[in-house]
Formats: C-alpha cells, sequence, structure tokens
C-alpha cells in the first residue's frame, strides 16, 4: 500500500512561498501513490516516470529557493540544511531511481523523506521564515 500525508497546518513554516512548495511536493507524492494503487504498482510506467521525473525536477527548484531565503534569513544551521540538500541529490541520482527500486517502494521512500523534510523544516526554520518575523 503507498504512503500519504496530507498537508496540515504544523507543517508550515510560515512562509507562503515554501508552504506552497512543501503542499506540492506532498500532493506529488501523493500523485505517485495514485499511480502505484491503480494496479498495486503495476500501472502506466510512463506516467508514473513522469511524475517521478517532474518531482525530482521540482525538489532542486524548492531547495534552490529554501537555502535562498534560510541565506537571507540568517538562519544560522546552513551548513547542516545544505548537507541534507546534498545528501538527496545524492540518493536521487544514484539510489532512488526508476532502475534499482520498484514504484511502490519509490513512492514510499519518497514520501516519507519529504514528509520528514517538511516537518522538520517546520520546526526548525519556522522562526527564520515565517513572513511575519522580519
Amino acid at each position: 500500500m503507498p504512503n500519504r500525508v496530507p498537508w496540515d497546518q504544523s507543517f508550515s513554516v510560515g512562509n507562503d512561498l515554501l508552504d506552497d512548495q512543501h503542499r506540492q511536493i506532498l500532493a506529488d507524492c501523493g500523485a505517485l501513490a495514485d499511480y502505484c494503487a491503480a494496479d498495486h504498482g503495476n500501472g502506466d510506467d510512463a506516467e508514473f516516470r513522469y511524475a517521478f521525473d517532474r518531482l525530482m525536477a521540482f525538489a532542486r527548484t524548492h531547495f534552490a529557493t529554501e537555502t535562498s531565503l534560510l541565506v537571507d534569513r540568517n538562519f544560522p544551521d546552513l551548513d547542516s540544511y545544505r548537507h541534507e540538500c546534498d545528501e538527496y541529490e545524492y540518493l536521487a541520482a544514484e539510489i532512488v531511481t526508476t532502475e534499482n527500486f520498484d514504484k511502490l517502494e519509490l513512492q514510499r521512500f519518497l514520501t516519507l523523506w519529504w514528509a520528514g523534510h517538511v516537518m522538520d523544516g517546520a520546526k526548525q526554520h519556522r522562526a527564520y521564515l515565517n513572513d511575519e518575523v522580519d
């Protein structure tokens, strides 16, 4: 069974752009779940692959946006955050691929990884990214 993580207001970092991006990423993970659930992971590989590639490309956009905002807001643990981004890039390029895992495994991994990223961001970044704090 695929994993799904619906948006919850507690995930908010208080920055509309990043919150929208996080919502989109969780929705994209949900779309991957839909492709897996269509026939227990053996559905249309082309549609799954397209959604998977779109999520991976959007991740780069998201990390660039988030990094820029964290730099602008003087986030003190920027090195750790950059390490997280680098780790994801490595995983995405070398390990978490449609060549190494079936669709259901990829969907579950990505959903759990992104849920962790979103929830950790809400805890660690909110004080620095909240649009109301300047």
